[in-house]
């Protein structure tokens, strides 16, 4: 294997400002990756709408049936190595593939479960001899996946689960038993991937298939959403799996289990990110339909807010996403062959905090643009005849899936903060140069047509490393326990990577190819920073306010965070929002 890439450290972002040119972005898609996603798009458009309602109705054959020519087009295959018979794709492709059928609901849950968390952990901790047998055929279609962890009693804290496994007498089978419940593709999939514990104690991946003795299924879900994908308990009483069927080592099935879900999480950022587009599609093709006291609804100012909102909302989401998708090709790209299951689940660890900010981001972006959509269409909005009811219903479990956001809001921080205690980051010289700028009052001049956005974003910075600081003082090892101020602290950090990737992105673009062609990148990137400082500024009043101390340090600096942002000025908002909105809606959907 070639010499392993020097990566840069997960979060670095949170303590030191990145380079346009270094950030990856949809303007950077090579002519391979406008081609899947050109064989996506026309699948999708072809066949998946036009059944929308037969999905919608649970016709799981025709969900198996276009999964399985999914396959024949090699939209299964993207992050399958070419040894398998996959195509062997980075993963700006896996994301561009999740995004456009990420677009589809149902359908889309279902093939990006396939993709992602029921056959990396084959791809990644897999033995030869396990790639060889089932890779092969998750590519093609032929099989298709499902991912069991969670159990009755054992969500968020999945390490807590009851699954047991026992090696039989003569040392051929493991013996499992134990319910995994909500599990996706469960109907129709071939393959499992069960975690048990071995002997009750030791955490173990398996891969388990449907016609193994003693594997059985609960009844079909009801859910709210996404019926078009199966979701069902999995059963398994004296559960004959063969012993080359364990995955990875015995008693280390935690790293493939939380790693895994590191790319779930990536993956599910991009599906939220496709299907919040298709949302606003639907919102400007209505508005600009329906009239109401002698005008288009598109032409109201209130609806003309809502859309640039949504515009600039998904740019930052779509920024931040393709950002992290470069950075995980980076850690990934080169182990696909790599035998060292430790390197593996470090590689697929270092990104934790994007990933979990892509999936937070990605699925609150989506309930926010779906919602609005869902207003502009107003009693319409509520018939199932209009596709925007069953996207507004598909939404909600997003916020859930992959480890609710809550806990991957608690995750943002704490992997900050482990980092910094392993010295991967240099934390304490960045917060002790942000509190020293606080008490000097910021000296460097941004420049450029986004001089304040640029200059927003670095108070952002400003205000979470020394809002981070203060709290690790007064709780030190204990902060975990401070769940209330942890997450205001993890929600400056997303507002700030989304922000800075907006900023960066447009930078680019304007650098390239001038300001006059790149106006529109101009107006959402000046948007997404808006809207973030003033989120950011009541976040951090929630955080000092919060806080019980009379330690002279945390007084003397605690006023100084509460003024970072309040010298930002919003000037012109309206005139830009509608410039904004009359490009959205000149071009029917989102543009940039």
């Amino acid at each position: 294997m070639e010499k392993l890439k020097k990566l840069i450290s997960g979060g670095h972002y949170l303590v030191s400002e990145s380079n346009p040119d270094a950030v990856f972005s949809p303007e950077d898609f090579t002519d391979e990756h406008k081609m899947i996603a050109r064989t996506a798009r026309q699948f999708v458009e072809k066949e998946v709408r036009s059944h929308r309602e037969a999905i919608e109705q649970q016709d799981f054959e025709k969900v198996v049936a276009l999964l399985r020519e999914a396959g024949s087009l090699g939209l299964l295959a993207h992050s399958i190595p070419e040894a398998y018979d996959g195509l062997g794709l980075d993963k700006v492709s896996k994301i561009l593939v999740g995004e456009i059928v990420g677009s589809t609901g149902g359908y889309g849950v279902a093939q990006s479960n396939h993709t992602c968390i029921a056959t990396l952990p084959i791809t990644y901790f897999g033995t030869k001899e396990q790639k060889k047998k089932y890779l092969p055929k998750l590519a093609s279609g032929e099989y298709l996946g499902a991912y069991c962890l969670t159990e009755p009693s054992a969500g968020s804290d999945a390490l807590a689960a009851k699954t047991t496994a026992v090696l039989n007498k003569e040392g051929t089978h493991y013996v499992l038993n134990g319910t995994k419940i909500f599990i996706t593709n469960a109907v129709f999939s071939d393959t499992f991937i069960v975690y048990a514990k071995v002997d009750g104690q030791k955490f173990t991946a398996f891969i388990v298939e449907k016609n193994f003795p003693g594997l059985s299924l609960g009844p079909e879900e009801k859910k709210m959403g996404i019926k078009g994908s199966s979701t069902r308990s999995v059963i398994m009483e004296d559960c004959l799996v063969p012993v080359e069927n364990v995955l990875g080592d015995i008693g280390k099935g935690h790293v493939i289990a939380l790693n895994v879900l590191n790319l779930g999480r990536f993956n599910l950022g991009a599906a939220c990110m496709g299907g919040a587009k298709e949302a606003l599609k639907l919102a400007v093709e209505y508005t600009n339909e329906r009239e109401q006291f002698g005008k288009t609804l598109a032409t109201f100012g209130a609806s003309k807010e809502k859309i640039a909102r949504m515009a600039a909302r998904i740019y930052a989401a779509e920024s931040l996403q393709y950002r992290t998708a470069s950075l995980l090709e980076d850690a990934l790209g080169d182990i696909y062959d790599c035998e060292d299951r430790k390197l593996v689940g470090s590689r697929l660890m270092e990104y934790a905090l994007e990933c979990a900010i892509c999936k937070v981001y990605g699925s609150e972006t989506l309930d926010q643009v779906v919602d609005d959509s869902l207003q502009l269409h107003g009693g319409s909005g509520f018939i199932q005849e209009y596709p925007i009811e069953q996207a507004y219903r598909d939404s909600r479990i997003n916020r859930i899936f992959e480890g609710t956001n809550e806990i991957n809001r608690l995750l943002v921080t704490g992997n900050f903060f482990k980092k910094v205690a392993k010295g991967e980051l240099p934390g304490k010289e960045a917060i002790w140069n942000a509190v020293r700028e606080l008490h000097d009052g910021n000296t460097v001049q941004q420049s450029g047509p986004l001089a304040k956005e640029k200059a927003g974003v670095a108070s952002i910075r400003r205000v979470f490393l020394a809002s981070a600081g203060i709290v690790y003082e007064l709780f030190g090892p204990e902060i975990s326990e401070e769940q209330e101020t942890v997450m205001k602290l993890s929600e400056i950090a997303i507002e700030l990577f989304a922000a800075e990737s907006a900023v960066l992105r447009s930078e680019k673009q304007i650098m390239k190819n001038g300001l006059e062609k790149e106006r529109v990148k101009k107006l959402l990137a000046e948007m997404v920073v808006e809207q973030s400082v003033l989120k950011v500024q009541v976040l951090a009043q929630e955080i000092i306010g919060g806080l019980e101390t009379d330690k002279a340090s945390i007084l003397k600096i605690a006023p100084l965070i509460k003024q970072e942002l309040a010298s930002y000025h919003v000037e012109n908002r309206v005139s830009r929002i509608r410039e904004l909105a009359a490009v959205i809606n000149d071009a029917k959907q989102y543009t940039c």
